[in-house]
């Protein structure tokens, strides 16, 4: 595995700041992902913390955002509630319920800026620790946010590109499967700002699976000079090397995040490459950081974003993925 030329994947290990409390007592703290380690929760008071995303049905990538977010509630001590809706409307109405439910904590994305940054800033207002992850880092310190967690989306779109550069492609076609999504736009921009070759959008409809295989493969038939597809998610992949085989095209599939089977399809070299953005980190130090804030005032980074990737993933890191991608934790 390796970061990218143009950006330092700076990793937090907040782990290290808890060294010194998280034996002194309180409740046993929940076995991690995959059954490693464990010890005891910390002895703070029980606090509660709610996670609101834009995670549409079906998207694996929250499913390992939440694993981490779980464990780190586990050692700190945290009731941590999780919902989410892909409509930047009700994602907002689901941050005014966590107001409502009087929690001491909100992590959030900000994939839909418009829809959802007054409710969030009313939050911070109200004195509630809040963190931004995943999505619209721009916004974070608009909003009143502590901090951002995640990956710079146009830095990561700009590693893609020159990727495909070093891989020699021509001609790229960059799947979008959520539009209106702030964070896949940047990254088509930034794959366009960087590659010496030509790059072509194609929204798709990220929640009709079959439908977004059908889309891809009709434009691989369409346009023979397409060698690249890049995916914006990890579910897309595979609906990319389908669309693939069945138009026939020779183009090679890579896509931004991981998990167990884009790192199975990296093995058998279906996949050329993947982008890596530690999705566990995103939850785990979301989670970590309120607990902090509330009961110390520390501010990760010092409320600047703090970056968890984007990392270039190829078929010689399989052997250290799959145990992680196995348990759900990358």
């Amino acid at each position: 595995m390796r970061t990218t030329r143009t950006a330092t994947v700076l990793i937090a290990v907040c782990a290290l700041a808890l060294a010194g409390c998280s034996g002194s007592g309180g409740k046993d703290s929940e076995e991690p992902a995959g059954g490693g380690g464990g010890g005891k929760a910390v002895s703070t008071p029980r606090m509660k913390i709610a996670m609101v995303t834009h995670s549409g049905p079906g998207d694996t990538f929250w499913d390992i955002v939440q694993s981490g977010a779980e464990q780190a509630a586990a050692k700190d001590n945290v009731e941590f509630l999780y919902s989410a809706d892909k409509e930047g409307k009700e994602q907002a109405q689901l941050v005014q319920a966590a107001i409502d439910q009087k929690v001491d904590g909100i992590i959030v994305t900000l994939a839909k800026p418009e829809a959802v940054k007054a409710v969030v800033a009313k939050a911070a207002a109200a004195g509630i620790p809040v963190v931004t992850i995943n999505s619209g880092a721009r916004f974070s310190a608009e909003v009143g946010a502590l901090s951002h967690i995640g990956q710079d989306e146009s830095v990561a779109g700009e590693a893609v590109g020159e990727e495909l550069d070093d891989r020699g492609r021509k001609k790229a076609l960059c799947v979008i499967h959520e539009q209106g999504n702030v964070s896949l736009e940047e990254r088509c921009a930034g794959v366009k700002k960087t590659f010496g070759g030509q790059v072509e959008n194609l929204n798709v409809e990220g929640t009709n699976m079959p439908a977004s295989t059908s889309s891809i493969e009709a434009k691989l038939q369409a346009d023979k000079d397409i060698d690249a597809i890049v995916t914006l998610g990890a579910p897309f992949a595979a609906a990319s090397v389908k669309a693939k085989e069945g138009s026939g095209s020779t183009a090679e599939v890579d896509t931004f995040d991981l998990n167990a089977e884009v790192v199975k399809r990296l093995k058998d070299e279906e996949v050329g490459f993947a982008v890596d953005q530690q999705p566990y980190l995103q939850g785990y130090l979301a989670v970590d950081e309120i607990w902090l804030n509330r009961t110390n005032g520390n501010v990760i980074g010092g409320g600047k974003p703090v970056l968890t990737g984007p990392a270039i993933v190829t078929a010689k890191d399989v052997p250290q993925l799959e145990k992680y991608t196995a348990r759900g934790t990358r």
